[in-house]
This record gives structure tokens, sequence and C-alpha cells, in this order.
């Protein structure tokens, strides 16, 4: 009698280790080489992947993540592209990311839409602020605490880059940790999402100066009017905020001044 074992999406990400990375994913550089390239962007397939996308995102795309494994241990890093396409999350490609979710002091959360300019996920809304934590000494870590460290560091460059928040608005010690995420996406086309992502909780009133070519529209909200944005069948939503509102959001949000028993060491997986 013989049997048979399925593999899942679990199993193959798993298999992905620092011994075999670079073996698996010839586009991961081993975070010992610190002067190793950060992209291929002249390559002649960049151009067709890349044909009709705006310029400036097309150069973020450049831009090198953290190469994870399973249990979060950064084993190398690769450029945004290669860690978005699908072909390689298929296969297990896992890196790291945060959400911020920015309130005001009534309590209002900060929402963005995505550009019409981005590659990924484009005119969704979602949170106040989504990206990746970069390769690089000051965002790296080595365990969750210099981890969490390095994810709040990220989130006040790009609340900058986006929304031009000045970093005086959101000082890194009022950024609260409250867990990690993970989850897989697709999104149009070649791309997609597989993130380990740390959410972060702020309450700030800050200056905004939007940056049109990441941001299409931005507003404050309380909870009822997210609430009907989902029920809008016009509107679509980023797939990391909407689990993290299934989830988690309506329950922070109405403790927002007693957050620690919220949170989590463990990651959550949300893989389906």
């Amino acid at each position: 009698m013989s049997s048979t074992s399925t593999i899942t999406y679990s199993d193959i990400i798993q298999q992905v280790t620092e011994d075999n990375v670079v073996e698996r994913f010839p586009e991961v550089v081993t975070l010992a080489h610190d002067s190793a390239p950060t992209s291929a962007s002249s390559a002649s397939e960049d151009k067709d992947l890349f044909r009709g996308h705006d310029e400036e995102q097309i150069k973020l795309m450049d831009e090198m993540c953290i190469v994870l494994d399973w249990n979060d241990k950064p084993i190398g890093g690769a450029s945004k592209k290669a860690c978005h396409l699908m072909t390689n999350i298929d296969q297990g490609l896992l890196h790291r990311a945060f959400s911020v979710f920015l309130f005001n002091d009534e309590g209002k959360l900060l929402l963005q839409q995505r550009a019409e300019e981005k590659i990924t996920f484009a005119n969704q809304w979602t949170n106040t602020c989504c990206s990746h934590p970069l390769a690089i000494p000051t965002e790296l870590g080595h365990d969750l605490e210099s981890s969490i460290v390095g994810a709040k560091r990220a989130a006040r460059r790009k609340l900058d880059q986006e929304l031009g928040i000045k970093p005086e608005y959101v000082p890194i010690e009022d950024f609260k940790y409250l867990t990690r995420i993970h989850y897989a996406s697709p999104s149009n086309g070649p791309w997609g999402e597989h993130e380990i992502d740390y959410i972060l909780i702020i309450k700030a009133n800050p200056v905004i100066v939007p940056n049109y070519n990441e941001v299409k529209d931005i507003k404050y909200v309380n909870a009822d009017e997210l609430k009907a944005m989902f029920k809008n069948p016009e509107l679509s939503f980023t797939p990391w905020f909407k689990l993290i509102c299934e989830t988690y959001l309506f329950k922070w949000w109405d403790n927002l001044s007693n957050l620690d028993s919220f949170v989590e060491e463990d990651i959550t997986r949300m893989l389906q």
C-alpha cells in the first residue's frame, strides 16, 4: 500500500534556509557581502517587465529588502523587484515589511490610497504607511528587539518619503510594536507579496505633505467610517490591510490607551 504526502506552501517556505537561499534564488546576496550589487536593473528582461510603468517607481524596485527564513531570521538581501515577483514567491522567497497605523488626537486613523503609479496594488486603500526595512545595518536587526527598532526606523523614513511627515512628528519612542503577521497575496500581472509584516501603531498629529507619486489620496476615518468604506463595492483595499482589520484592528482601536495586553512575540501565520 503506497502513501503520498502533500507539500504545502508552508513546507516550501521552510525549505529555504541560509545555506541554500542563494542557490535557489540567484538574485539574493548574502548579508556578509556589503559591496554586493543591489540590482540588476540594466538587464534586458527588466525592460519588458517594467514596460509602461512609472520611472520613479521602477527605481524604487532596486531597493534591497531583507530576505527571511521561516522564523524571521535575515538570511540575505534581494531587490524589491526580486522579492515581489510571483515566480520567486511561489518558490518560498520571503521578506520583511512593516505597516504603520497612525491615529490622531481624535482617535481617527490616517488612511492612504496608493497612487496609480505604484507597480503593486495601485489605487488601493490601505493603512497609513506600508513598506520594507532595508538590508542595511540601521534597519536590519539580528533578533526581535533590534528588528523592531529597524522597522521603526524604516517607518520614519517612509512616512517622510510618502507623506512628507517629518521625523520630529513621529519620534521613534512613540511607535508601539504589536505583532508580526506572515501572509502572501498575488497583486497584478507578475507581482505579489510574501511578507512578515511588523505592525506599528503611533498616536500623532503631523503636518502631511503627500508625495503624489506614492499617494493618490489620504483621509482620517473613525471605525464606523472605515467599516462603511469596506462595504462600498467601488473601493478596493490592500490584502494586508484587510487581514489586519479582520483579525486585530477594531480591538486595538477600542484600546488605544492600553495596548500592552495586545503585544505578541509569536508570528501570526495567515497563509492560505
